[in-house]
């Protein structure tokens, strides 16, 4: 994709749900200190390839690298342990625990205290709200609240890549410019890598770098987020599909896509 060094390497990934095949030769590669968005509607396999790179499923074929190691097939803890962390759809926050409770959930992986309390330091200060209710039930919060809590929870594990699966669903459109502008910001000033799966593409593509599109599984489209902007593909039949609805998805289908 770049002369970047890829951090995330995914290479023919093909996954299953039982008999159905949900990726299908899907390759991509995430550049360090990049974001990388990935964009396709209803059933396109953007969670299930979230899935698959964090071992929550296993590829039927295909391979995933990370810093160079292969990682697909190792449980969860372990590839957290090496430096991914998936922040998934729906927040799947502790509910009853309070939100500085499911923080410190967060770095279960970690022993060294000090560190902990200075990231803990960290992510409130990125989301000054989550200090303000820190003894308050993580089921009490807002939704957009709630997002805040996963990716700081996220944080906490101290990741070189996070997998964020749309972390814009269910919120107003000015917690989702809130809660973009942290990500840029985690970004910019902690070198952050972001693997950003959404069906916003809009905003998806304000965010990343680079960005991939996908359809019934496999990879349809890819290139610079500039680039896919100014496509008038993409702006006819992917960003007028997420203002349409399934009209736009069915005239994308019948077009002819690259790579």
């Amino acid at each position: 994709m770049s002369a970047d060094r890829p951090l995330l390497q995914v290479d023919n990934l093909e996954t299953y749900y039982g008999p159905v095949m949900a990726l299908r030769g899907v390759s991509l590669d995430v550049p360090q200190g990049r974001i990388v968005t990935v964009l396709g509607g209803n059933g396109a396999g953007k969670t299930t390839l979230l899935k698959t790179i964090s071992g929550v499923m296993d590829p039927e074929k295909g391979s995933v690298r990370f810093q160079g190691q292969p990682i697909q097939g190792l449980e969860p803890d372990a590839i957290v342990r090496r430096g991914v962390v998936h922040v998934p759809e729906g927040r799947e926050i502790f509910p009853l625990l309070t939100v500085a409770d499911n923080l410190m959930v967060g770095a279960y992986i970690r022993r060294d205290i000090v560190a902990i309390e200075a990231d803990l330091e960290m992510v409130y200060g990125y989301f000054p709200v989550l200090r303000e209710r820190k003894r308050q039930q993580a089921g009490t919060l807002s939704g957009g609240q709630q997002q805040m809590l996963a990716i700081g929870r996220g944080l906490m594990s101290r990741p070189r890549l996070m997998l964020l699966d749309e972390p814009s669903l269910g919120l107003s459109p000015r917690l989702v410019q809130e809660i973009f502008a942290i990500m840029r910001r985690l970004n910019r000033e902690q070198n952050m890598t972001m693997m950003v799966v959404e069906q916003n593409a809009a905003i998806a593509l304000d965010l990343a770098d680079f960005g991939y599109v996908m359809e019934l599984g496999r990879i349809v489209m890819a290139g610079d987020a500039e680039r896919l902007k100014q496509s008038k593909d993409v702006q006819a039949f992917y960003l007028g599909m997420h203002q349409e609805g399934t009209r736009g998805a069915r005239r994308w289908k019948q077009r002819k896509t690259w790579r």
